[in-house]
């Protein structure tokens, strides 16, 4: 199976400790684009933008990357509930027209409370879900053209369109394919019936096995097949030692009462997938590793993803072959900071699951791969 990777644009921020200031990094354009232009050059696939009112909105910052880019692909969030299916159809047609067919849309429901009513959205969770569903019936037949000339139709419980095309069709067809998350039952239906990619947390290879089962049965009943990613942090350094001393650092500056605040926000939220990763860790920072290498101290106070695989990087390739052989063809990525550790990444693991830019074995003077020694030797290619 080949393998998807994608990094992640921290538009909520970024540092190199969790909780506090220290080591902290401003996340401006400039930054982003250096993100930005670091994945595309390294031969990831793509980057995800998170969405929500702690991040930057992830359409203005996705379209501020496109001439930085070359061949990087866009995951980026609608927000059933907060937009219409027609805006979101015209948004999606445009991004993907500008990008030369580079966008990936991230359906994302949402499971703040506070946040979607402070965003003008009053729905429990079953009316959400509702709500998604009728949406991604409209977006899907009016990106598609299913109406014709006369444009799609839809009359359901929540959304009324009549009429619903656009005249700037998107690049990829029928549409950018369509990638989702969600934890409850609604979210594993929903998955089912409309989209394409079903992106799980980082949830332990036993858990991600039964959500795939479950979801591969329930499109079953309408006749279709899905794909399948999962979103993790990553923890990679030359030995293992190093990488759990790393992952230590991390939350060094987290204490007991910083993890007590953010978990009782989370606890307000109705998530499934935010009450799973919470009960991963329970709060406490001394039962972490909860399968082999899948480390859960980043949501200690990080909502969301919450997971990392912490290792060597034959080891962390390892780890990542295990969720591959489940189903797993997508793996979303982030790590601490976001530039450095995209780097380290992909000159640590990327040469294990053969990703990557190709290069040459031997470094030309024009361009050379590593430093020049004393003027005019060339680095040695490295036999370990």
């Amino acid at each position: 199976m080949s393998l998807n990777v994608f990094w992640f644009i921290p538009t909520h921020g970024d540092s190199r400790y969790l909780g506090t200031s220290k080591g902290a990094r401003q996340v401006d354009f400039d930054y982003m684009k250096q993100v930005a232009v670091a994945a595309d050059t390294l031969g990831y696939d793509g980057v995800l933008l998170p969405t929500g009112r702690s991040c930057e909105d992830p359409w203005v910052a996705a379209s501020s990357l496109i001439g930085a880019t070359q061949k990087l692909k866009f995951l980026v969030a609608i927000r059933p509930g907060l937009s219409t299916p027609g805006l979101s159809v015209r948004m999606a047609s445009t991004f993907d027209r500008l990008s030369k067919g580079r966008l990936l849309i991230n359906v994302v429901t949402g499971g703040d409370q506070a946040e979607l009513q402070a965003d003008g959205l009053w729905a429990d969770h079953a009316e959400r879900y509702e709500i998604s569903s009728e949406f991604l019936k409209i977006w899907r037949g009016s990106i598609s053209g299913e109406g014709g000339e006369a444009g799609f139709d839809f009359q359901g419980k929540h959304l009324q369109v009549k009429g619903g095309k656009t005249l700037y069709p998107p690049l990829q067809k029928p549409y950018p394919p369509l990638y989702f998350g969600g934890s409850s039952e609604a979210a594993h239906e929903l998955a089912a019936e409309q989209v394409d990619v079903y992106l799980t947390w980082g949830e332990p290879p036993a858990s991600v096995a039964e959500k795939i089962a479950d979801i591969r049965k329930r499109a079953a009943k309408h006749g279709r097949t899905l794909k399948f990613g999962i979103r993790l942090h990553v923890i990679v350094r030359e030995t293992n030692e190093a990488a759990w001393k790393a992952a230590d650092e991390l939350i060094k500056y987290v204490d007991d009462n910083l993890i007590a605040r953010a978990q009782a926000s989370f606890n307000k939220m109705d998530s499934e997938g935010q009450r799973r990763m919470a009960a991963l860790h329970g709060g406490r920072k001394d039962k972490l590793e909860v399968s082999p290498n899948l480390w859960a101290g980043v949501g200690l106070v990080r909502g969301g993803a919450g997971t990392a695989l912490v290792g060597d990087p034959e080891t962390v390739a390892a780890r990542m072959r295990e969720y591959a052989d489940l189903g797993i063809e997508t793996f979303i990525l982030s790590g601490y900071p976001h530039l450095e550790e995209s780097y380290r990444f992909a000159e640590l693991v990327f040469p294990l699951l053969n990703k990557g830019k190709e290069r040459t074995d031997e470094p030309a003077l024009t361009g050379p791969f590593g430093e020049v020694i004393s003027n005019d030797i060339l680095p040695r290619v490295s036999q370990s």
